[in-house]
């Protein structure tokens, strides 16, 4: 009887991970990229290698059983391991070419493209690649190498800095007759994913319900909508700003300020290309953009 280092591959604990973190072979599957059969028949190889179940088939999902939390937690351990491999042994460590993938909200990337303009002019040798939205992207896992993130609390697995104040303010089309009071007028806010940001539960508290017309789960949708004149809304000062056909129609209101943040994973943050991409970015944030 072999051990099994010799039965198991890395692809055999993959299935093992993705059903773990999914609970559903068709998910477990859409994240690795194959067929649903694929996951059940690797799944029973895996199975019958290791000799004992490692889930319990349950009509609400597959639930990892001891042996199962096992070898889940062996598998995050060795994805950690390669993903830091890989940074290690990156030819482009020292040379300063290669590839930054930066991860960003799409608000924030409309803020950050002159700033990334900029650095692609000082740094020719290093691309760009452009994650935007508004999910979290693991950095710990390798899927982008710098994050900008607008947040209070920044990962503690993460290193980085704070590079900018984030302040809020309510923009209006530029035409637009706001006269001396708000209080009447129709509102754009958040919904969907962005539901839970404070701009949201601001206007929420202090508007009628009818008077908020529109929502949106991109800030970009939500700047659209200001700037077409279907209603006055709180958009980020170094976004509304920016805006052609737009202006503050207001005090910023400081309880919707945030931070943004510069972060890295340890594993590169010494990396030439990550160093030079996030000492410039600082640079440029460092002027009040708020």
């Amino acid at each position: 009887m072999g051990s099994l280092s010799e039965k198991l591959s890395w692809d055999d604990l993959r299935v093992v991970r993705s059903l773990g973190e999914t609970c559903v072979p068709s998910e477990a599957a859409r994240l690795m990229g194959v067929n649903n059969s694929t996951i059940v028949r690797r799944l029973a190889q895996v199975e019958e290698a290791i000799g004992t179940p490692l889930f319990d088939r349950r009509r609400s999902g597959y639930v990892p059983t001891a042996a199962g939390e096992l070898v889940i937690k062996l598998a995050g351990r060795i994805e950690l391991d390669l993903t830091s491999l890989g940074h290690q042994l990156s030819e482009d460590a020292e040379t300063g070419s290669g590839l930054i993938r930066l991860a960003t909200s799409d608000s924030l990337l409309q803020a950050a493209m002159p700033v990334i303009r900029d650095f692609r002019a000082q740094h020719p040798g290093i691309q760009i690649e452009v994650i935007a939205g508004n999910g979290a992207v693991n950095l710990t896992r390798g899927e982008c190498d710098v994050a900008l993130r607008a947040t209070c609390n920044p990962p503690e697995n993460l290193v980085g800095r704070k590079i900018a104040q984030i302040e809020w303010a309510p923009f209006g089309r530029i035409d637009q007759d706001v006269g001396a009071s708000l209080h009447d007028r129709a509102w754009v806010s958040y919904g969907g994913s962005l539901a839970g940001l404070k701009a949201a539960a601001f206007l929420a508290q202090r508007k009628a319900p009818q008077q908020i017309v529109y929502r949106s789960d991109t800030v970009l949708g939500v700047a659209s909508a200001i700037r077409e004149g279907i209603g006055l809304g709180y958009l980020p000062c170094m976004l509304g700003n920016q805006l052609e056909g737009v202006s503050q129609v207001g005090e910023v209101e400081k309880s919707l300020s945030d931070e943004l943040w510069l972060l890295t994973h340890p594993d590169i943050r010494h990396s030439h290309r990550v160093r030079a991409f996030m000492t410039f970015f600082s640079k440029a944030f460092s002027i009040d953009r708020g």
